[in-house]
This record gives structure tokens, C-alpha cells and sequence, in this order.
């Protein structure tokens, strides 16, 4: 006698009438709410890419709908998606069992960069039009990912002009041997077919080139970033994707981006996006306010950033814009305990700047006077060296090591850095601030976390466009979480309140 269950008739037979396969799903499976909200999409924009000629492609509404159900699964390779589309009952479900080649996937993802920040835009819309937002509140803050390359494989400035001469070289003297081979005796290569120079000459021409393509991709990037300006010998730049750049800190570097994200603080919704190329965060801000106004047609009320984004440039956009903005101006609680003992150097943070004076003060109480200014707009402020010299915090505070006073660079926007200086040591600004990492901090973990730590396209245009995506899965995500509460659902064919 047998204690056990037995396999179902189903197991081993067919029935009659076939039921539907996804009835196995259970109803409140999340596939149906990513399905709704993807049908939300309006892809119309990158329809018009398409011609009637020829074999029917796949909607792109399809394509897009796999991707973002695979990025919030944390699956990321097309040939990994393709495979879940005929394994996976929610795959199958979102790609209406009709799955595309993994290269239809890829192809897609590579060609439609741009289409990526119009879906991204459509999600703001979204849950903006459901309650989910109101800009009362939104902190930016960037991160960065690594790009789809190594920094094994990069070569610096320097680097490159003397493998270029080298090169150059050797191609010349195998050209010279190659001359010669065709006009003397064949006992001169012996058992040698002659070939062999030839070969070894395509190789170093082949690499001549490659060395040549990537020097010439560093100048025009440099003279991008950094016009009129002499290209450090340093300099790097990876062969595999010749538009990302070096970035790190704490003795860890590599190949990334910086992406910046403004997150609303009712319920984390990204409200802004972009892809940077530069390693910090002091030209972020006008591109950010740039991105928000551009995807929700409004500026926030508030504002909350790190000091990170301390910067004169940063502060101007700000002030013009009439948002009320809390930015860090020092490093936190180490800037707080500036005259306890193993707390490092003194910051420039830790100065005063008085506008009517136009002078500094240090901790000590000691001043530090206008010694000269440039025509590009920066001062520089110096104490008298007595002064310095007598000072009980002279190791702490003088970096020179000819024994100079204390020296502070600032520009004409000093002003600005004052001001905020002032208004963030309230307590009630503090509080506001403290509010930062509750609201910003959390997306990044989110998204990294869900397995989203690099880039898988190469090139700057593509990396944006697929961090667009990330975002816009962020967002979806998001609403999925609102839907499955309760707190929105879809009325009409229209996401809204939950009032159904």
C-alpha cells in the first residue's frame, strides 16, 4: 500500500480541452501589472524607424516590455532573456510566447538608445498623473558604474607617442626587407617562403592603426572636456570603449560613468536623469534642473545635494532658479571636530568669508587677505607668515611644505559658498538635510542590488541610453510595488489613485 501522492492524469496524458497555460500563474502574478503598465507606453516614436517591406518585425512594445521585465529580474545578457522567454511562465507571459532571437534583443537595445529617455520620460508621466509624485522635495546624487571594457585594455598619452614612433619604425625597416627579399637569390630566406615579413608587417600596421585610432579619440575627447588645454601625458584611454573615462577613489580606478539621478521624495520616483562623463559631481546641477524641468515641466520646490556638488558653477544655477536648496558645504561630523586631535588637515570649509572685508578667517581667528587675482577670476588669499608661524594649529592647517602661510583659491562666486555655509549651520536646515539619504541614497542601492552594477553596450550615446533604462525600470518597479498595495490601479485604461 502506498502512503504517496499520485501524479496527476495531466502528468502523463493529454486532455481534452487544453487549458490556458498561464491559468498555472497565480492571479495577482506580477507579469499582468508589468503587462498593463508597459500597454501604458506610447512607442510610436521609435515605430516610424520601421517599413512595411519586407518580413514583419516584432512590435516594438513587445521588445521593449521583454527588456524591462528582464533589467527588473536582474537579468541583463540577451541571450540569457531569450532563454527565460521559454523557460519562465512570466517571461512567456510578457513576450506573448513569441520571444525574439537574442539578437533581435540585442540590436534593438544598441539602435534605440534615444528611445530609452522618451520611455523613461513616459514612466515620470505616469506616476506623476497617479499621485506619486509632487516635487515638494528631490535630492540628486550620481554613482558610478563601470563601462563594458577593462583598464587592462587602455594605454595612456604618453604611452601611445612612443609606440606610435616605434611602430612607425619597425613598418618602415620591414617595408625596407620586403624590398630587398624581392630582388635577391632565394638562398638568402633559405627554407623561408618569404611570407613570413609580410605577415609580421600587417600585424604591426594593423596595430599602428589601432594606436593611431585610439590617440586620435583621446585628443578630441580631451579637447572636449577640457578645450585649450594641454594634454596631460597621463592621460588614458581604453581601447574598447574609447569614450569612458577614469574614475574612483580610495586607490580603486576603472573604466566607468557617472550617473546622476533626482529623486522625488514622496516614494522615490526618479524625476531626472543623466549620464556624465566627468568624475565629480561640480558641473552636475545645470543638467540635472536641465533634465527635471524637461521631464515633469516644473522645477522642485526644494533641494537637497551633497558636497559632492559644492561647487561655485553648481551654486549659480541654483540661485537662478528661486529653489530653496540645502547642499552640504564640509565633509560632515569630521569638519565639526576640526580642533580634536587625528581629525586631518583643515578644509577650506573650515574658513570664514566675509563679503564686506572681502577676506578669510581661520579657525584661530587669524586673517588671510587678498594677495592677488587672476583675469580668469580667481583669488587667492593669504595670512602674514608671523601669524602663521606662531600658530598653535600650524600642523594642522599649513600645507606648504617651504614653510609658506596658510593660502585659500576661491573665485568670484565665494559669496554664494558663504551663504550657504551660513544657512546650512541652522539647525533647522540640518534637519531638511538629514532627509537626503532617506531619499536618494536607497535608488542607487536599489538598483545596484537588483544586479546593476555596469554598463553592457560601449560607446557614451549607448551607455546613456541604457542607463534611461535602468531608470525607467526603477520607476516601473516603483508602480508595480503602488499597484500590488493598492495605493494606484488602472481605471479606464488610465493609472490613477486608487479610488476603484
Amino acid at each position: 500500500m502506498s502512503y504517496f501522492k499520485k501524479d496527476p492524469l495531466e502528468y502523463n496524458q493529454g486532455v481534452l480541452f487544453p487549458s490556458n497555460v498561464f491559468d498555472l500563474l497565480s492571479k495577482e502574478h506580477e507579469c499582468y501589472i508589468y503587462e498593463d503598465l508597459i500597454n501604458q507606453l506610447d512607442t510610436t516614436e521609435v515605430e516610424k524607424n520601421y517599413s512595411v517591406k519586407g518580413q514583419h518585425a516584432y512590435h516594438p512594445r513587445l521588445i521593449l516590455g521583454i527588456l524591462i521585465y528582464a533589467y527588473s529580474h536582474g537579468m541583463f545578457s540577451s541571450r540569457e532573456i531569450e532563454k527565460k522567454c521559454h523557460e519562465d511562465l512570466g517571461f512567456m507571459y510578457i513576450c506573448h510566447m513569441s520571444c525574439p532571437n537574442f539578437r533581435v534583443l540585442s540590436d534593438f537595445r544598441k539602435d534605440n538608445y534615444e528611445f530609452f529617455k522618451l520611455s523613461f520620460k513616459q514612466t515620470v508621466l505616469l506616476a506623476k498623473g497617479a499621485g506619486m509624485l509632487n516635487l515638494g522635495h528631490v535630492s540628486l546624487d550620481g554613482s558610478k558604474f563601470a563601462a563594458d571594457t577593462s583598464k587592462h585594455k587602455a594605454m595612456s598619452y604618453k604611452r601611445m607617442h612612443e609606440l606610435e614612433s616605434r611602430l612607425a619604425e619597425e613598418i618602415e625597416e620591414l617595408v625596407r626587407k620586403a624590398d630587398k627579399c624581392d630582388n635577391e637569390e632565394d638562398e638568402e630566406h633559405g627554407e623561408l617562403s618569404g611570407y613570413e615579413l609580410s605577415e609580421d608587417l600587417k600585424i604591426k600596421e594593423k596595430r599602428l592603426e589601432k594606436i593611431r585610432d585610439a590617440k586620435k579619440a583621446l585628443e578630441q575627447r580631451e579637447s572636449e572636456l577640457n578645450p585649450g588645454k594641454e594634454i596631460d601625458d597621463k592621460k588614458q584611454i581604453s581601447f574598447a570603449d574609447k569614450e569612458a573615462m577614469m574614475m574612483g577613489k580610495k586607490g580603486s580606478f576603472d573604466y566607468c560613468y557617472n550617473g546622476q539621478i533626482s529623486v522625488d521624495k514622496s516614494n522615490q520616483i526618479i524625476v531626472g536623469e543623466h549620464l556624465s562623463r566627468n568624475s565629480n559631481d561640480k558641473r552636475e546641477v545645470a543638467p540635472a534642473l536641465e533634465e527635471i524641468k524637461s521631464t515633469t515641466g516644473e522645477l522642485p520646490q526644494k533641494m537637497s545635494l551633497d558636497n559632492g556638488y559644492m561647487s561655485g558653477d553648481n551654486l549659480e544655477d541654483l540661485s537662478e532658479t528661486g529653489i530653496d536648496v540645502y547642499m552640504a558645504t564640509g565633509k560632515g561630523e569630521r569638519d565639526n571636530n576640526i580642533y580634536e586631535e587625528g581629525k586631518g588637515k583643515f578644509k577650506k570649509s573650515n574658513f570664514n568669508y566675509d563679503v564686506a572685508s572681502d577676506t578669510f578667517q581661520c579657525p584661530a581667528g587669524k586673517t588671510l587677505k587678498l594677495k592677488s587675482q587672476t583675469q580668469d577670476g580667481k583669488k587667492i588669499y593669504q595670512a602674514d607668515h608671523d601669524v602663521c608661524s606662531d600658530c598653535a594649529f600650524r600642523d594642522k592647517c599649513c600645507k606648504s611644505k617651504k614653510g609658506e602661510a596658510r593660502r585659500i583659491q576661491t573665485d568670484a562666486k565665494e559669496p554664494l559658498r558663504q551663504a550657504m555655509k551660513d544657512k546650512m549651520s541652522r539647525e533647522t536646515s540640518k534637519e531638511i538635510y538629514k532627509k537626503r539619504k532617506a531619499i536618494v541614497e536607497p535608488v542607487f542601492g536599489q538598483i545596484k542590488n537588483g544586479g546593476f552594477r555596469r554598463f553592457h553596450l560601449r560607446g557614451y550615446k549607448k551607455a546613456r541610453g541604457e542607463f534611461s533604462l535602468v531608470c525607467t525600470v526603477h520607476n516601473i518597479k516603483k508602480i508595480v510595488k503602488a499597484m500590488l498595495k493598492g495605493v494606484v490601479c488602472l481605471e479606464a485604461g488610465k493609472l490613477v489613485k486608487n479610488g476603484c
